[in-house]
């Protein structure tokens, strides 16, 4: 795994994920899932660039197949944004880095004060 992209699993994922105190980019992937591993550098390229913004991570399926289960995951590779341990967003099949870059960004907005 890259420097800055966690390994998340069954056992790990509420510390790491549910309860992180920063958004947290899941990435469900499986090695032979060639999709998944043309997605896998702009995943680490986002996680380096988010860098204290964003936690990133990946989960494998294959391994960890009740998380993948609890969030109804079918298709690979699939992305999940969760913020305060919910997910806000979902991204299913491949996306170019600048799309994932952008919609990640409207997440990471600071909200306005009024």
């Amino acid at each position: 795994m890259a420097a800055n992209v966690a390994e998340f699993t069954d056992a790990n994922f509420e510390s790491e994920v549910l309860k992180s105190n920063m958004p947290v980019l899941v990435d469900f992937w499986a090695t032979w899932c060639g999709p998944c591993r043309q997605l896998a550098p702009h995943v680490e390229a986002i996680a380096g660039e988010l860098a204290g913004k964003l936690k990133v991570g990946k989960l494998d399926v294959d391994q960890n197949n009740k998380t993948a289960f609890d969030y109804h995951v079918q298709g690979i590779p699939t992305l999940l944004l969760f913020k305060g341990g919910k997910v806000e967003e979902q991204i299913v099949g491949y996306v170019s880095k600048d799309a994932l870059r952008r919609t990640l960004e409207r997440h990471l907005q600071p909200t306005p004060v009024h």
